[in-house]
């Protein structure tokens, strides 16, 4: 039995970003299956390739076969979808257990059932789930694209058609709104919505932007 390991990703510093919901989803999964996680590695960097991520490619040289990675989710391993695929195929010719909390559907294990079948299939049918399996892979990355471009757009278009008159009070620190919260979450993992059109919409400062957003960080 290999030993488990843990990655988490975010693009940008802590002030945009943090690592609190990644964190929680991986001790979830490990206190459910009684695991612990050899190292637990985290980093804040791009997912746009593998060649400059500096933990994930420590992380990369220490696994052998048996050995399981867990992610929160696919983005977390890749927004790639070319050299993904041919680092996911990597890890599986490997004997490497691929886990992603959101997309089960393309863990390793599931996959691997899909390949043994090919295995047992004429020429034909194993090209064709071949196919299938490079495009499950890449219609979860673009899926998450667009849901991404998708966020942005509604909260950019939400500001733009704000009263930025009717806001609160800068520097309260009031009973967050859902329309807060939401925002917030958004610009919290997008890191094209700015911290100035968030605190012009809902008229707080910058203090109390970093106070909301420690707030909901603390769960």
């Amino acid at each position: 039995m290999g030993n488990y390991y843990s990655y988490m990703r975010i693009s940008t510093d802590t002030e945009r970003q943090n690592f609190g919901r990644q964190e929680k989803a991986l001790k979830k999964y490990a206190e459910e299956k009684g695991i612990e996680y050899l190292i637990e590695f985290a980093e804040e960097k791009s997912a746009k390739n593998f060649t400059d991520r500096k933990q994930f490619n420590k992380l990369d040289k220490l696994l052998q076969s048996g050995d399981t990675v867990v992610f929160k989710d696919l983005s977390r391993f890749t927004r790639e979808a070319e050299n993904g695929y041919i680092k996911y195929m990597e890890w599986l010719t490997r004997g490497i257990n691929i886990v992603f909390l959101d997309n089960p559907t393309i863990s390793s294990d599931y996959i691997r059932q899909m390949m043994n079948t090919a295995e047992s299939q004429d020429l034909v049918t194993k090209t064709a789930m071949e196919g299938i399996i490079k495009l499950l892979l890449i219609v979860e990355l673009d899926r998450a694209e667009q849901q991404r471009r998708y966020i942005s757009k509604a909260i950019k278009d939400g500001i733009a058609a704000s009263d930025k008159g009717s806001g609160r009070k800068k520097g309260s620190l009031d009973k967050m709104t859902d329309e807060l919260r939401h925002d917030l979450e958004l610009y919290m993992h997008d890191r094209t919505i700015t911290q100035k059109a968030v605190m012009e919409k809902h008229g707080i400062s910058r203090n109390t932007l970093k106070k909301y957003v420690m707030r909901l960080a603390e769960g």
